[in-house]
C-alpha cells in the first residue's frame, strides 16, 4: 500500500498534501499519459469541415477555440454543443473517430516519458491502474493496442462505459468499481485538463494531480481544483511516494 506522506512536488509545498492510503489511479489519456503529436485536434478540424459546422475561417477558428477549452470531456458532448443538431453531432463524432484512427494508423502516437514504468511499479506496489478517456470505446482500445498497454492496466474506460464523460465524476467512480477499490479517498486521479480536474474532485478522490505536458496551464489546472501540478507524469511517483514502497 502507498501511502503519501510529506513529499516535494515542482512548485507546491508539501504541507498542503494530506497522508493518503493508495488503491487507484485514474489517468487521463491524450495529453496526460499519450502524446498524439496533434492528432485530436487534427482530427476535430477535418471533422468539422467535413460536416459543415465550421465554413470560414472565423467560425473554424472559434471551433478550435472551443475544442480546446473543452478538452477532456466527452468528444459527442462537444460536438452537440458545436452542432446545436442531434445528427450533425453524431456524423461530426463519427468523422472524428474514423479520422483519428487513420491518423492513429500512420503514426505519431506515443506514450509520455516514463509513463510504462510508472504503470509497473504502480502495479508492483498494489495499486491497480485505470485509464479513462473521452474517445469512443473502439478508439480508446485502439490507442492502446497500439501503444502495446494492455497488459499494463487494469481497466479501460470511455463514456459510454460509465454513463456521462468529464467534468462528471462518473468515470473515476466506475473505475473505483470495476477495480475493487474500497473508497474515493484511496483514489487519485490524474490530468492535463480542467475537465480531468474537475471530475476528480467531483468524484472525491483523495489526490487530484494535474499534469503540465497537455492542453491547459497550471493556472486553469489549479483554478479547476488541483491538489498538486506536476510537469509530467513521470513525477508522479515522487509525489505519492512509489519509490519508498518499492525499495
Amino acid at each position: 500500500m502507498i501511502t503519501i506522506r510529506e513529499t516535494v512536488v515542482t512548485e507546491y509545498d508539501s504541507e498542503d498534501l494530506e497522508p493518503l492510503d493508495v488503491e487507484l489511479v485514474v489517468f487521463d489519456m491524450a495529453g496526460t499519459t499519450v502524446q498524439d503529436d496533434g492528432l485530436v485536434e487534427r482530427a476535430f478540424i477535418l471533422a468539422v469541415r467535413d460536416v459543415g459546422i465550421a465554413t470560414t475561417d472565423e467560425s473554424l477558428a472559434e471551433a478550435i477555440d472551443y475544442v480546446r477549452e473543452t478538452m477532456g470531456r466527452s468528444k459527442m458532448e462537444v460536438f452537440r454543443a458545436l452542432a446545436h443538431d442531434e445528427d450533425a453531432a453524431e456524423h461530426a463524432n463519427a468523422v472524428f473517430e474514423s479520422t483519428y484512427l487513420e491518423l492513429l494508423q500512420e503514426g505519431g502516437i506515443a506514450g509520455i516519458p516514463g509513463v510504462e514504468n510508472l504503470f509497473r511499479d504502480l502495479r508492483s506496489a498494489g495499486v491497480k491502474v485505470a485509464l479513462i478517456t473521452g474517445f469512443s470505446s473502439a478508439t480508446q482500445q485502439a490507442i492502446i493496442s497500439e501503444l502495446g498497454w494492455r497488459d499494463l492496466i487494469d481497466a479501460a474506460l470511455s463514456p459510454t462505459d460509465a454513463g456521462r464523460g468529464r467534468p462528471f465524476p462518473d468515470l473515476p467512480l466506475m473505475a473505483l468499481l470495476r477495480t475493487g477499490a474500497t473508497n474515493v479517498g484511496a483514489m487519485v486521479v490524474v490530468g492535463d485538463t480542467a475537465s480531468d480536474i474537475i471530475s476528480g474532485v467531483n468524484a472525491g478522490a483523495g489526490l487530484v494531480v494535474g499534469v503540465l505536458s497537455g492542453a491547459h496551464d497550471a493556472d486553469t489546472l489549479e483554478e479547476a481544483g488541483a491538489d498538486a501540478v506536476i510537469d509530467s507524469i513521470a513525477d508522479l511517483g515522487d509525489l505519492i511516494g512509489l519509490s519508498e514502497v518499492l525499495l
